[in-house]
Order: C-alpha cells, then sequence, then structure tokens
C-alpha cells in the first residue's frame, strides 16, 4: 500500500512538473534556431551546387534545355536564400559577405550589352578587365557607384534572363548569347557566368561552416550569450520586415513605379522573394519550419505577455497572406491606378509589414531591447 501511494504521488509530482519543464528556456530557444539556420545553410548550400551544375552544363553545351535548366536552378535557390536574408542586419556572419551575394538594383550596362549599347559592360571590356577572375569581379563591384554590381545573385540573374523588355514576362536572353560564332563575346560570357557562379557557391559555403555545430565559430559565440542571441533575432526580424521588405522592397517600386526597384526584376520572381523573406521572418518566431516545439521564441513571448504573442501571432499571419495576395508579375502589380488589384494588394501588404515591424518592436522591449528600424541604427 505504502509503494502504491509513493508512486501515485511520483506520477502526479510529474505531472505538475510538466508546465515548468514545457515552460521556453531562453537558451534552448536560442540553440534550436541555431539548429534551424544550419539547416537552412545546408539546404542553400545544395541548391546553390545545383545551380553551379547547371551553369557549368550551360557553359558546356549552350542551347536553350541548359538555359532553361540554370534559369530553374538560380530560382530555387532564390527561395531558400530569402529565408536566409533575415540572418542580417545584426553582425552576424552573412553581414558580411551580403553585398557580394545580394546587392541590387543592377546597373545592367555595368555587366554586358543592352539594347542599343553593345559594346559595354565587363562582359566585352578586354582592355580593363583582360582576365575574369574571381577577385577582379569582387573588387569591381560597387566601384563607382552602388548600382554597379558585378556579382552575386542578380548579377547570374542578369547574366541568365537579360533585360526585362516584355511586360508579360521576364528577360528573353537567348541561348545563342553563349554560343560561340553566334555571338563575338560568347566565350567571356560563360567565363563570367561561371566565374560569378563559383564565387556565390563559395560564399556559401563558408556561411554554411559559421553556423555547423560543435566548431570554433560564429554559431559557438552566438549560443554562448543567449540574450544577445536574441536580441539579434529580433533585430534582424525587425529591420527585415520594416525596413527592406515593407520600405525598400515594396514603397519604393509603389511609389516610383520604376521597374529598376523591382528585386529580381530580370527573372520576375520578386513576388517569390517577398514571400521567401517573410518565411525566414516567421521562422525566427516559430522556430524554424521543422516540427513544433517549447523552445521557439513566440512560445518564448507567451511565457512573458500573452496578448503581445496573440498579437504578434496575428501579425506574421496577416503578412504572409497579404504578401501572398500581391499577383505576379510585380512589375506589373504596382502600375496604373491606386484602386488597381495590383496596386491594392501591395498597399495592404506594406500597412500589414507596418503591423507586424511594430509588434516585433513590442516584442524587443518586452526583453528590454530598443530595436532599430533601420541598419545602422
Amino acid at each position: 500500500m505504502a509503494r502504491s501511494l509513493f508512486a501515485v504521488l511520483a506520477v502526479l509530482g510529474c505531472i505538475a512538473a510538466s508546465p515548468a519543464q514545457q515552460r521556453p528556456d531562453a537558451r534552448a530557444v536560442v540553440q534550436r534556431h541555431a539548429d534551424h539556420c544550419e539547416r537552412l545553410h545546408r539546404e542553400l548550400e545544395g541548391r546553390a551546387t545545383a545551380l553551379q551544375k547547371a551553369v557549368q552544363a550551360l557553359v558546356e553545351r549552350p542551347a536553350p534545355a541548359t538555359l532553361q535548366a540554370a534559369r530553374t536552378a538560380w530560382a530555387e535557390a532564390r527561395l531558400v536564400y530569402g529565408q536566409v536574408e533575415v540572418l542580417r542586419f545584426h553582425g552576424g556572419p552573412i553581414d558580411a559577405v551580403e553585398p557580394l551575394l545580394n546587392a541590387w538594383p543592377v546597373d545592367e550596362v555595368y555587366i554586358d550589352y543592352v539594347v542599343g549599347r553593345r559594346e559595354r559592360g565587363l562582359v566585352s571590356d578586354r582592355t580593363r578587365l583582360p582576365v575574369l577572375a574571381g577577385a577582379a569581379l569582387e573588387h569591381r563591384n560597387g566601384l563607382g557607384g552602388e548600382t554597379n554590381i558585378s556579382v552575386g545573385w542578380h548579377a547570374i540573374e542578369f547574366l541568365l534572363w537579360g533585360q526585362d523588355l516584355d511586360a508579360a514576362g521576364p528577360g528573353r536572353r537567348p541561348h545563342t548569347d553563349f554560343v560561340d560564332g553566334a555571338d563575338p563575346d560568347a566565350a567571356r560570357r560563360r567565363q563570367y557566368l561561371a566565374v560569378v557562379t563559383d564565387l556565390l557557391v563559395g560564399h556559401v559555403r563558408d556561411l554554411t561552416r559559421q553556423w555547423a555545430p560543435g566548431a570554433d565559430n560564429f554559431r559557438r559565440r552566438y549560443e554562448a550569450n543567449p540574450d544577445d542571441a536574441i536580441r539579434r533575432m529580433l533585430t534582424g526580424a525587425v529591420i527585415l520586415t520594416a525596413f527592406e521588405l515593407s520600405g525598400e522592397r515594396l514603397a519604393v517600386p509603389f511609389e516610383t513605379r520604376d521597374q529598376e526597384q523591382e528585386h529580381s526584376c530580370f527573372s520576375d520572381t520578386t513576388c517569390a522573394d517577398l514571400v521567401a523573406n517573410q518565411i525566414g521572418i516567421e521562422a525566427i518566431f516559430r522556430g524554424g519550419l521543422g516540427e513544433p516545439s517549447h523552445h521557439d521564441l513566440l512560445l518564448l513571448v507567451r511565457s512573458r505577455d500573452a496578448e503581445l504573442a496573440d498579437h504578434l501571432a496575428a501579425c506574421l499571419d496577416a503578412a504572409t497572406r497579404a504578401l501572398r495576395a500581391i499577383p505576379a508579375p510585380f512589375d506589373q502589380a504596382f502600375l496604373g491606378a491606386d484602386d488597381a488589384p495590383g496596386r491594392k494588394a501591395i498597399a495592404a501588404a506594406i500597412a500589414a509589414l507596418d503591423q507586424q515591424g511594430e509588434a516585433i518592436a513590442l516584442t524587443g522591449r518586452l526583453f528590454g531591447f530598443e530595436l532599430p528600424l533601420q541598419p545602422g541604427r
């Protein structure tokens, strides 16, 4: 009888302890986030490597099929990179190389020919750039002007699609631009494309190593200071929301109606970029995109302020719905009168992101942080 009573009390004790055990812990939240970052970078590295192989196939056998395969591989890799962008803006490893990965907008003529200006750009400039080496191309990134972009996602995008002169679709660069005899710069263009793709893959691999567990890297320092890590998580999320997405990527093209201000203007994949960025922001708060856990940031917020947690979750959901509702292609959505469906959808997304940014800023204050709303503040 005594033994039976002891067993019952032991079970009741476990039941009573379980809520406390399930209460999120800052260190566990940060560790789960770091696990997510590692998985995400490994996926990005895999997609970037697939792009590298597709580009190599195009370089070796220029044809409509190999050009289309390279474009598809680029778009698939971009979907993952878009989720990584929330790790910017807070002194993480991506900040040091981001200008070499995702700088935009791009002055196309800095790289290659455009309509009406055939003999221009680094591709055809054999005098200043006799050898298309990686270091030389990175040195020229941003040289002489912030739109003088020579490397990264959007340089590759321009080389694969060319100018977007079609209101109904993306750029239509012909595969013959890569065929010897059909174009005088074909060999240089193939080499340029291969070099900038290799550079991108190298940077992605370096980032993956910074998130690997059990190494002397950024992740080790990140996990060692959970409070600072949470500040960084919130900083990246609020700046990507309020400055980059709501401002640079939506409000600027919305107000100017300028296609050059569209993020992925050559491939017309901007709408996918926007949604991928929001997925990355959601992952910050929901512990990644895997199985639900008792160690995610939203639950940590809930343990301190349930009402704020509900508001934050509602804002995340609303912003996701609003961004998904923007009709593609983005460069057509921002045209027309303000009551046109595309412009109304973009305006609604800007409003939803503003609400999300405010909710994240309030979350920062809950943890004792005054979060910046733009880089460098």
